[in-house]
């Protein structure tokens, strides 16, 4: 294996709030499928919830936000803008960050 590759890529030295998230676009959404029937409606607002910061937090990743520190609620939101789905709440910012982290 090339030595190039076995390099970590450097961490954004800026913050998220003061430099604008860049985004390939267009964003092409997931093609939807109907959810199963039959399960508590606790269910399917988890199951939303959890597809949605996933979304989210590719977006992230793919505009170069890599640590969760730098996905503050404000550039969270102002990517859920960029990609065309609502503003996330408080749970669900949270929920990116913790994807984030495991991403690592």
């Amino acid at each position: 294996m090339p030595a190039a590759a076995l390099k970590p890529k450097p961490l954004p030295t800026q913050s998220t709030a003061k430099r604008s998230v860049q985004l390939d676009l267009p964003y092409v959404p997931v093609e939807k499928r109907p959810l199963p029937p039959g399960r508590p409606r606790d269910w399917y607002v988890t199951h939303n919830r959890r597809l949605k910061a996933m979304r989210l937090a590719i977006a992230l990743l793919d505009s170069g936000v890599y640590v969760p520190n730098q996905a503050r609620n404000e550039t969270i939101r102002s990517t859920a803008e960029l990609i065309g789905v609502h503003a996330p709440s408080d749970t669900t910012c949270h929920m990116v960050r913790a994807l984030m982290r495991y991403a690592r």
